[in-house]
């Protein structure tokens, strides 16, 4: 059994970047990939903004040399285009050489497709190919055909934390010695049912979001795929494989609050904290930095801050989220911003808390507003979910 669950390659595509290099240069140039929708038809379209990558489905069929008529989804596409970079940035050039999982995680599956060709099915069978590919499940199954992955395959699916679950799932099973290396992450594209629902819960932002601010107007929603290779000590040593950081804790709990609302007092979240901690064998203090949930929403941010109060006391750590950045991307959000921590821990650098001004009087927390360095060993960051799901991880330097 391994003791230590390595990352060895990372994965992204968000819409601040393509890769992980363009999405750290965005992080420390503050540069955000917020906007107004440009590519998917909604009624909504000049009324919110969202974090969209700017390429079109035609240009990542292409990109991905994919038969003109095929049944991916862009949540497929964008799945397999992240994984394929975190195998290639792994360099692992024989995927079965080795036991071998895919653990990824979606909420929009691919549901792009299937509303944009609803009301043609019953009149015209053109499009049919992609009701087969509707469930969450159909994503995971492209990615693990398109990096030949068969030892293990599965999907998560528990709202936003989702990705930092498949995250947990891997750990535990080279932890357990079931399987000596899984690629996990999530993906999720931009869609007409999401934006619909959260404009229904009222939580959608006009403007750019304001993470942890007292004047905060809801999220941004955000299209992204990010997914990372962890592998046990064994193969790191058999293979002498450079290795990013460490996947050192990790800890869920459910909240049992609300079907979207956290508790007041972030009862599932500070649990969820604690045993992270319990895993990785760490204090509070010894947190450097947090990668904060901070969805920008009134709920989610009290929620939040009042859980890290509960287990940090009044020595806070660096705090920031980088949803200002990308937008909330649901199930990839976890491991788009597990990324942003490694790139945290590999550079020193904590990234800024875009466009906070006030702090929320309830808690009067203040996030990191520029990047700061500093000696990073530990960061923390939390996912938090409908349905009470909530998340953390913990990144170590060893």
């Amino acid at each position: 059994m391994s003791t230590k669950v390595a990352i060895t390659g990372m994965g992204i595509i968000s819409s601040i970047g393509t890769t992980v290099e363009e999405n750290y240069a965005a992080l420390i140039q503050s540069k955000p990939g917020i906007s107004i929708i440009s590519h998917l038809e909604t009624r909504h379209k000049n009324n919110i903004m969202v974090g969209e990558i700017e390429l079109t489905n035609d240009e990542l069929v292409k990109q991905l040399n994919l038969p003109e008529i095929n049944c991916y989804s862009r949540t497929a596409m964008l799945g397999v285009l992240a994984a394929k970079q975190a195998v290639q940035n792994a360099d692992i050039s024989d995927i079965t050489d080795c036991k071998t999982g895919l653990v990824s995680a979606t909420s929009v599956g691919g549901m792009d497709m299937t509303e944009k060709y609803y009301y043609e099915y019953v009149k015209d069978d053109t499009h049919h190919r992609y009701i087969a590919g509707h469930h969450g499940g159909d994503a995971t199954q492209k990615i693990a055909q398109q990096l030949g992955i068969t030892d293990f395959v599965t999907t998560i699916s528990t709202a936003c934390s989702s990705s930092a679950n498949a995250i947990m799932l891997g750990a535990r099973l080279i932890k357990a010695g079931k399987l000596d290396r899984v690629v996990v992450g999530g993906a999720d594209c931009l869609s007409k049912f999401t934006i619909n629902g959260f404009k229904t819960l009222m939580i959608l932002s006009d403007t750019y979001c304001m993470p942890f601010d007292k004047n905060r107007k809801g999220l941004n929603l955000g299209e992204a795929a990010a997914f990372l290779v962890l592998e046990s000590d064994k193969i790191v040593k058999q293979q002498n494989k450079k290795v990013l950081a460490y996947v050192s804790g990790y800890g869920n709990a459910n909240d049992a609050f609300h079907q979207t609302a956290s508790s007041e007092n972030g009862d599932g979240a500070t649990l969820a904290m604690q045993k992270a901690f319990k895993v990785a064998q760490l204090l509070p203090e010894q947190i450097d930095y947090i990668n904060a949930h901070g969805t920008a929403t009134p709920n989610n941010d009290l929620s939040e801050s009042r859980a890290i109060q509960r287990v940090f006391g009044k020595e806070i750590p660096d705090l920031s989220s980088t949803k200002a950045f990308t937008g909330h991307t649901l199930a990839a959000a976890a491991a788009i911003e597990a990324v942003y921590s490694v790139l945290a821990l590999q550079h020193n650098k904590v990234f800024p808390n875009l466009n906070f001004k006030t702090a929320i009087e309830e808690v009067g927390i203040v996030p990191i507003t520029s990047v700061k360095e500093k000696q990073i060993q530990h960061v923390l960051s939390n996912s938090f979910g409908f349905g009470g799901n909530c998340s953390t991880l913990i990144f170590s330097k060893n």
